[in-house]
């Protein structure tokens, strides 16, 4: 037998959980918007939100969003708070954007290139583009939200191993920037980040969805029951380091055959360039200097070498996400990194290698087949989901 009393006060934590959830995705909510959304009478949503005004979560506007019945205003988090750097961090370039408290943007979203050769200057780095912003608003609390490419500990805030990067030692990010600036840092892997962003920032997506980004890596992220899947570890969603071919390449992890290895930009320069060596020299593709951008154009010009390449890479993908599909049974599939300039085709193929999902039967399930598409989201929008930390901390303080 349930003791009510605490059914009811959970019942009353999930009702004031969804009601900041739903300020954090809209922005700004009168009474009547907050009642459709949730189903809630309008006496109901006004209790909760009288609490989380008077506990300071919320703040009370007289603005009307409607032309419509009476003026009550609107709610949405105080503008007061901190505001939040949201950075990706690779060992090659820094993305960044300031946004609010709100966690809408302030000013333009800045990408620079950075070749830190020791842990010490990737930090500085960071530090840089944090002081340049504090220089804007002197006033203002600026708190960091960080992406990091690689295996990341959230709590700790430890970058464990960054791939690409010239060290192997683990580095002490939160830690040493919280004591350095005096703010808090929160860190995550760089394909949590586009989790956080879908799943913040788009309102068409399920509970259930996985996001994955193919670039000079190759890294997935989990959302299941609209909740981030890190593992024990915080290693979830390492599907670059899937074997493909067991007597293949050797890849950074020290294993063989792992599908950054036959998919990732990196893998495909390193075949173009091994390949251009022994032919003539081409006025388009430098073995020396060619770049991501020049092998996804020679891809949509028709070279036929890089096309069979391109093509293998998504049958290798495709495979692995195959695998995935049986396993976990997530039948959305959002792709984000640059390799998605290799356009529908490339898409397509990787659509054709999964073939089917043996959960796809039935008219009833058709609703929940296999979607696979490119993300939507912008740049921008994909940085200010690491920010999105702050608002998942915030709602398990409620």
């Amino acid at each position: 037998m349930y003791d009510s009393g605490l059914n009811n006060q959970r019942v009353r934590q999930i009702n004031r959980q969804t009601i900041m959830k739903l300020v954090w995705q809209h922005k700004r909510l009168s009474k009547s918007q907050f009642s459709q959304h949730t189903g809630l009478s309008i006496p109901a949503v006004s209790k909760i939100l009288d609490e989380l005004v008077a506990d300071g979560k919320l703040s009370h506007s007289s603005e009307n969003l409607s032309n419509r019945g009476i003026n009550s205003g609107s709610y949405q988090i105080p503008a007061d708070g901190a505001f939040i750097l949201c950075m990706n961090v690779t060992p090659t370039s820094i993305e960044s954007q300031l946004c609010d408290a709100q966690l809408s943007p302030l000013g333009g979203f800045e990408r620079i290139q950075v070749n830190p050769t020791t842990p010490q200057s990737l930090l500085a780095a960071i530090e840089n583009i944090w002081r340049n912003q504090r220089k804007s608003w002197p006033k203002k609390t600026i708190n960091l939200a960080l992406g990091i490419h690689g295996q990341v500990d959230p709590i700790t805030g430890v970058s464990q191993t960054m791939p690409q990067a010239p060290w192997r030692e683990p580095l002490e990010i939160k830690y040493l920037l919280e004591e350095k600036l005096g703010i808090t840092v929160r860190v995550d892997n760089d394909c949590v980040m586009l989790a956080l962003a879908e799943k913040w920032q788009n309102p068409a997506n399920r509970q259930d969805f996985c996001v994955i980004n193919v670039d000079y890596g190759i890294g997935s992220s989990f959302v299941i029951n609209g909740q981030i899947y890190r593992g024990s570890l915080y290693g979830s969603g390492q599907i670059g380091h899937t074997i493909v071919n067991p007597d293949g390449m050797a890849c950074d992890c020290g294993r063989y055959g792992c599908l950054e290895t036959v998919a990732s930009l990196t893998a495909l320069k390193k075949q173009a360039r091994i390949w251009l060596k022994s032919q003539p020299i081409s006025p388009k593709l430098d073995p020396e200097t060619i770049t991501s951008t020049q092998l996804i154009a020679a891809w949509h010009d028709g070279n036929e070498q890089v096309r069979r390449w391109v093509e293998n890479a998504a049958n290798a993908i495709g495979l692995s996400l195959y695998n995935f599909l049986n396993i976990l049974n997530i039948n959305q599939i959002l792709f984000y990194g640059r390799s998605c300039g290799f356009g529908e085709s490339w898409l397509a193929t990787i659509d054709r290698q999964i073939g089917f999902n043996p959960f796809d039967h039935g008219d009833a399930l058709k609703m929940n087949a296999t979607q696979i598409s490119f993300g939507q989201l912008t740049r921008p929008q994909q940085v200010m989901g690491i920010g999105y930390l702050y608002a998942e901390v915030a709602l398990n303080e409620v």
